[in-house]
């Protein structure tokens, strides 16, 4: 197995192209629990009939961890939206169908998306009143079991050669209520600086699944919470804030 065609850098990890293969090698420092349960995420998913890229093989390269995934050749939505900024609406459309298409499917071995919020609530540097209060809403939300990706956004997402989308990185995959999800997303698309995005997005997909705004709105500092454990320090302040948001205003 070759690691000389390197094609994209993470932190904590290297993604390397071999002929049909892909190859993401892990730090020696990553969680080899994390790991496993990528993998097992990504066997799981794949029986839901949702396009993805087929899960190879999992081993050690020179003492490292590594996922073996078939490689999807095309360019992912990210990288067209950027090339073609006055087809953003169409982008969108792609991006929200795809979610849609994910929502409606059933995992019922994954990880609770409620569960592993209340951990990470939890880990964060909010105050005891602050936390307290948003355990307690998550507590309150609908309790559902659709297929959530965990980080849905355009990178994720690649368009192959015969214009198939296929869907990446089901890392933080679990299963719960699809508006948190959203509120994710579009909390990322903010991240990136793209507000405007954002909103486009939000709206789209509350048009096209029926869903109230406001429904998703109010995820939106629990999601922000549960994200703020990770990521750099603009990140975990721009989440805080949010989370600090009683009621959406």
């Amino acid at each position: 197995m070759k690691l000389d065609n390197v094609i994209a850098v993470r932190k904590n990890k290297k993604i390397y192209r071999d002929g049909e293969k892909c190859i993401k090698v892990f730090d020696k420092s990553y969680s080899k629990a994390d790991i496993l349960n990528e993998a097992l995420n990504q066997a799981r998913i794949e029986e839901t009939g949702l396009n993805l890229p087929k899960l190879l093989e999992v081993k050690t390269i020179d003492g490292k961890w590594a996922i073996v995934y078939e490689y999807i050749s095309g360019k992912t939505l990210a990288e067209l939206m950027e090339e073609n900024p006055q087809r953003i609406d169409e982008y969108l459309e792609i991006m929200v169908d795809l979610q849609l298409e994910v929502h409606t499917k059933r995992s019922p071995l994954l990880n609770k998306l409620k569960d592993k919020m209340n951990r990470k609530i939890s880990q964060t540097t909010l105050d005891e009143t602050t936390r307290y209060d948003l355990h307690t809403r998550l507590e309150s939300m609908p309790k559902h079991n659709k297929v959530c990706h965990g980080d849905f956004n355009p990178s994720n997402i690649i368009i192959d050669e015969n214009g198939t989308p296929y869907i990446l990185d089901w890392a933080h995959a679990t299963q719960g209520n699809a508006s948190a999800d959203v509120a994710r997303t579009y909390l990322l698309f903010c991240l990136a600086g793209k507000n405007e995005i954002a909103e486009k997005y939000l709206d789209l997909f509350c048009e096209k699944s029926d869903t109230p705004k406001r429904y998703v709105q109010n995820w939106m500092p629990i999601v922000a919470a549960s994200q703020s454990v990770k990521g750099n320090e603009n990140e975990r302040e721009f989440l805080i804030s949010w989370a600090s948001v009683v009621d959406y205003d």
